[in-house]
C-alpha cells in the first residue's frame, strides 16, 4: 500500500511550470475581468487549447474554467463561436500572420 501512496505523491510532484505562465497569467486575469468580446473569446479558446491536459499550471486551468462559467459557455460552445469568429474576421490585428502562437 505504501507504494501506491508514493506513486500518487510522485504524480503530484511532477507538475510542470509552463514557460509562458507569466504572460498567460496576465491574459487570464484580463479575461476574468473582461467581457466576452471576439478577442477575449479567441484568447480563452487559445489558452484552453494550450493548457489542455498540461501537467501543471492548475491555477490557470481553474481560472479558464471560471471564465467559461462566468460567460455561461461550455468548451464546445466556445470553440463553435471562435471558429465562426476566425472565419469572419481577423481577430489578432497587428500581429504577424506568419506566426501563430498555439504552443
Amino acid at each position: 500500500m505504501a507504494a501506491s501512496s508514493d506513486a500518487s505523491q510522485s504524480t503530484a510532484q511532477k507538475d510542470q511550470n509552463h514557460p509562458l505562465w507569466s504572460l498567460d497569467r496576465q491574459i487570464v486575469n484580463s479575461l476574468l475581468e473582461g467581457q466576452p468580446t471576439d478577442y477575449n473569446l479567441a484568447e480563452l479558446a487559445r489558452l484552453r487549447i494550450r493548457y489542455h491536459q498540461f501537467p501543471g499550471a492548475r491555477d490557470i486551468q481553474a481560472d479558464l474554467d471560471k471564465a467559461l462559467t462566468r460567460w455561461q459557455l461550455t468548451e464546445d460552445e466556445l470553440f463553435v463561436k471562435t471558429r465562426a469568429i476566425h472565419q469572419s474576421a481577423q481577430v489578432y490585428r497587428g500581429r504577424s500572420n506568419q506566426r501563430e502562437d498555439w504552443s
